[in-house]
């Protein structure tokens, strides 16, 4: 009879269901975090590009005045 109730107490046992939700919704939040950064990161190092052409021209200008 032990073995019987332990398996229906086993089977009733939500935690391990609750802990995989957990990873999965954790796992999907960084996974999104590391696509947000990429996406970032491109942008900010496409605009430092700019800026700094921007500022070599500048001071291309300033030498030659």
């Amino acid at each position: 009879m032990k073995l019987v109730n332990m398996i229906k107490t086993f089977r009733a046992d939500e935690d391990g269901a609750v802990t995989v939700d957990w990873v999965v919704l954790t796992a999907a939040i960084v996974g999104i975090g590391i696509a947000v950064l990429t996406v970032v990161s491109t942008g900010v190092d496409t605009l430092g590009d700019g800026i700094e052409a921007d500022l070599t021209t500048a001071g291309s200008i300033g030498d030659g005045e």
